[in-house]
């Protein structure tokens, strides 16, 4: 098993932290995990972090400076050791630099931190991204846990009693996902009453990304009321993302996405890819509540 830290609030609550991605794989609220399990024949992920891009790039490449460099769906940052910067009993901090491996697929200098911290039936993510090279750096961050479904009662079905709840009522259209992840310009219906998504396993052929959305927080919610609340800060895309027969949920939350079909251009024109000018620090946050 890979290396993890161990972080705990005075009510209980713990996370344990992988160096690996600095990803979180779990997050135990009254003696019961609300993370995936890592489960290799659904999912063999828990909460990965989505660093520099986001989604799948046009022929599994960036372009920079009119060079191709390779570039796997979701970047890299999910499968490079962090190194920890600070440790206290409830919080932990880990970065990522470039180096020669990165910058074989992603010519920039850079700083990437991950700052988790647990609260009574919360853990929540201070995020840092650093220019520290002399040309704008282009990025993309995002998140992407996964949670068990069912987690409070309840069945993993159409009717199961469970659903998606956002903020603030969302367009009940989201782009189709194309050949190799990319997206296309097509859109397709969902059963979205308002704010609410009733679930049903046969939804998911694909991701449903909702770009630009309204919400800056959305809830995977119980039968009973039960809920597992996502705060976002400075992430404009949500998505809702499962396998017809993994009994898992992910909601996502992305400051980019995927290249759109057909695209062509250079990292810097990716639509939604971020630009941090030489020297600055760009900050995002993730809260994670158990509600109920």
């Amino acid at each position: 098993m890979d290396e993890t830290i161990e972080i705990r609030a005075a009510d209980g609550t713990t996370a344990r932290i992988a160096l690996k991605g600095a990803e979180p794989v779990s997050w135990r609220v009254e003696d019961r995990d609300y993370l995936w399990n890592g489960d290799p024949e659904h999912w063999n992920r828990h909460a990965p972090w989505l660093f520099p891009v986001v989604g799948a790039s046009a022929g599994g490449a960036v372009r920079v400076g009119g060079v191709r460099y390779p570039m796997a769906q979701h970047g890299f940052a999910r499968d490079l050791p962090f190194t920890v910067v600070a440790r206290s009993d409830d919080a932990v901090t880990l970065r990522l630099e470039d180096d020669a491996a990165t910058r074989a697929h992603y010519p920039f200098p850079f700083q990437f931190e991950v700052t988790a911290r647990v609260a009574p039936r919360s853990l929540s993510f201070d995020l840092t991204v650093r220019n520290q090279g002399a040309e704008p750096l282009p990025y993309g961050l995002g998140f992407h846990p996964a949670f068990p479904w069912p987690f409070a009662g309840g069945e993993r079905r159409a009717g199961g009693g469970y659903a998606v709840v956002f903020e603030a009522p969302e367009r009940p259209f989201v782009p189709e996902v194309g050949e190799g992840g990319l997206l296309v310009r097509a859109e397709r219906a969902l059963p979205l009453a308002g704010d609410r998504l009733d679930l049903d396993p046969e939804l998911f052929t694909e991701a449903l990304v909702f770009l630009n959305a309204k919400s800056r927080a959305l809830r995977f919610v119980a039968p009973g009321g039960r809920s597992i609340a996502m705060r976002v800060e400075d992430f404009p895309h949500l998505a809702v993302w499962t396998r017809p027969t993994a009994p898992f949920l992910s909601l996502e939350a992305w400051t980019g996405h995927a290249d759109w079909a057909g695209f062509e251009g250079e990292l810097a024109e990716r639509d939604s890819q971020r630009q941090l000018a030489p020297g600055e620090t760009a900050r995002h946050g993730i809260a994670l509540a158990l509600e109920g």
